[in-house]
């Protein structure tokens, strides 16, 4: 029996330890994520044989992570597989991407049947790219940048602190009504995952940036590291009434975000063709394919 337990702030030295070591870039592993959506997919995770497991649910079904870490991973995927049939579910695992998918066919091959989502792919950045903006094909980004600055010439960004939070979620209530969060569950699901993680921004580790224009704030952005070489941003709002504020707090966070981390994973477009249409503007250095592996 493998003894999983619910994530807790307290648990976030032991998950790091191993996720920051990991060469894994996918948004799945932010700390932030697993702590502030466990409402949602009611998240568990493990020690065993020296790696980390996740078990949660998705559309009322269990999941599983690919285990990070090192060891046997045949024989903890052994055991993963009896877990699920403890509980009675079939074993599958999400968000394995295609360096996983070679090592699951190394150790049980032939076992499992592999399916792409596009809409769950994660866009990665360089982070120089986001900070500088060069080349031609960025040049609509700079020039959304230069017409912010000329019309709003006044504008200010801001480090977030947890002092600031009041006016984030000040900007998140008329967001949420300009885009009618009141009928929509997925936007609902959302700003409680960020309520969460805001409430306790210091705990969590977090970083982030707020824009402001006259004094009010029109946009704001927070992350953390997934691992020793890429930041994930979590969340970035804007007001949309004012132009260029997106690609301005994109850009300003972009420069402030320590340059030990070479990539920056902007999560998945949920298959939205405008936020699909917006991250691809930015030309991703990686797009990271993630299936589901299921046990035939």
């Amino acid at each position: 029996m493998i003894p999983f337990k619910e994530i807790t702030l307290a648990d976030k030295e032991i998950i790091q330890s191993y996720t920051f070591i990991s060469h894994r870039r996918n948004c799945d592993l932010s700390f932030s994520n697993l702590y502030s959506w466990r409402f949602l997919y009611h998240t568990e995770y493990a020690e065993l044989g020296g790696f980390l497991l996740f078990r949660f649910y998705a559309d009322g079904e269990l999941a599983y992570m690919m285990p990070v870490g090192n060891g046997d991973l045949k024989t903890v995927l052994g055991m993963m597989i009896e877990d699920a049939r403890n509980e009675g579910q079939p074993f599958r695992m999400l968000g394995v991407c295609t360096s996983m998918k070679e090592d699951i066919e190394e150790v049980m091959p032939g076992q499992f049947e592999f399916s792409a989502d596009r809409d769950y792919f994660d866009y990665i950045y360089l982070r120089s790219d986001l900070a500088t903006l060069k080349g031609k094909k960025y040049q609509p980004k700079r020039n959304h940048i230069n017409r912010f600055k000329n019309t709003y010439s006044d504008y200010e960004y801001k480090e977030l602190t947890s002092e600031l939070v009041p006016d984030c979620l000040k900007l998140e209530a008329e967001w949420c009504k300009t885009n009618n969060c009141a009928e929509d569950t997925a936007l609902q699901a959302e700003r409680r995952s960020m309520t969460a993680a805001l409430a306790h921004f210091e705990e969590l580790g977090l970083r982030g940036g707020v824009l402001y224009v006259s004094g009010n704030i029109v946009a704001f952005t927070f992350g953390m590291p997934i691992n020793h070489e890429t930041f994930d941003v979590c969340v970035e709002k804007a007001n949309t009434d004012i132009e260029g504020a997106y690609t301005m707090i994109n850009n300003e966070f972009a420069l402030h975000i320590p340059e030990q981390y070479i990539y920056v994973n902007r999560e998945e477009d949920l298959g939205l063709e405008g936020l699909r249409k917006a991250k691809l503007s930015y030309y991703p250095e990686i797009l990271l394919e993630k299936c589901m592996a299921r046990l035939k």
